[in-house]
């Protein structure tokens, strides 16, 4: 499909039907209309859940979640598949996101071509069980870190390698519902909103999308402490095309040289106001996923801030509380980039 078509398909379907506050690509200005607010969803991590996807279906709602991480499954594990697909949908509890965190530009061919093929079967998973998403990061030519810095991360070389990428493995899947994401990094494509943009241009693929981590974007005192309109620029820019989204914060350790380190959602700087105001006002929902907290406690403390906070501005989630005990303790799951 010509990219304009492309682009003026998804413009139609699904830009047409966001709501006041979503921006337009050609004008930069925001609507004028009031403002329609959706329940928002959120979702994490369950520690020691259930096997049985019934059970784990339903601990998520008892946790408060309307979203969900991908179950552990494989793909060629089709009675499985249909059993978790069957089970999340039963108990309203949306799959968000396959994470496929590997290094799709490793320096090694033969690591690169299995770490294609990896986040190829992601995207393939996700279609079948009925996730939103596959995401993975674009990757690094780091030496030392697989989602390390380089110099050339923010290169033309890099961006052409990741359209490349997101071509290869959304072309060998042809998803009917999934779409594959790239994570926003601070410093590799995607790193700001516009770099996003000029991606989902350049992949041209309708099942091409955004996953939004504003905390990856704020890598300056600039962003840090106009994360407001950092916020707003991303969804007045990205909005129609968001899928999923991350929850975290960030605060500023005070040392001889810039350091920031993720807390806890409230616990940072981050206007978790305006993030929830322009989320719940994309009419398709995207969830918001907590992410890189050490125990369920501090699962359970986050989920509570997020959703005392929405209930302040008056928003609506779902589900609107808790549906059982609390999250019980466990350690932290395996660590990932983004």
């Amino acid at each position: 499909m010509p990219r304009r078509a492309f682009l003026r398909g998804a413009v139609l379907g699904l830009a047409g039907a966001c709501l006041a506050g979503c921006t337009s690509i050609r004008s930069g200005s925001r609507r004028s209309t009031p403002a329609v607010f959706h329940p928002l969803r959120m979702g994490g991590p369950v520690f020691q859940g259930p096997e049985d996807p019934e059970a784990l279906a339903q601990r998520h709602r008892q946790l408060g979640y309307g979203a969900a991480y991908c179950p552990e499954v494989r793909l060629t594990d089709t009675d499985r598949i249909r059993a978790v697909a069957g089970a999340f949908a039963r108990h309203r509890v949306v799959i968000a996101e396959v994470g496929r965190w590997v290094n799709l530009l490793a320096a090694d061919p033969e690591e690169r071509r299995r770490n294609l093929q990896y986040v190829t079967e992601g995207l393939a998973l996700a279609d079948e069980v009925g996730a939103l998403c596959c995401v993975d990061i674009a990757g690094s030519f780091s030496a030392t870190h697989w989602f390390g810095p380089h110099p050339e991360n923010l290169s033309q070389r890099f961006f052409e390698a990741a359209v490349e990428n997101a071509r290869k493995i959304i072309d060998a899947v042809k998803p009917r519902r999934a779409r594959f994401c790239y994570e926003m990094m601070a410093w590799a494509w995607p790193h700001t909103p516009d770099a996003a943009l000029q991606l989902l241009r350049a992949v041209d693929r309708p099942a091409f999308a955004i996953h939004l981590d504003p905390c990856n974007l704020v890598n300056s005192p600039e962003k840090f402490y106009r994360n407001t309109d950092l916020l707003q620029e991303c969804f007045d820019k990205l909005g129609p095309w968001i899928v999923s989204c991350h929850a975290k914060d960030l605060a500023w350790e005070v040392e001889m040289s810039l350091h920031f380190r993720e807390v806890r959602p409230g616990l940072g700087a981050l206007d978790y106001a305006t993030y929830l105001r322009r989320l719940a006002q994309l009419p398709h929902r995207p969830p918001l996923m907590l992410e890189h907290l050490a125990t369920a406690e501090e699962y359970e403390a986050a989920a509570r801030h997020l959703r005392s906070l929405g209930r302040q501005l008056g928003l609506l989630w779902d589900p609107p509380e808790p549906e059982g005990p609390g999250i019980g303790t466990s350690s932290a799951p395996a660590a990932r980039a983004g």
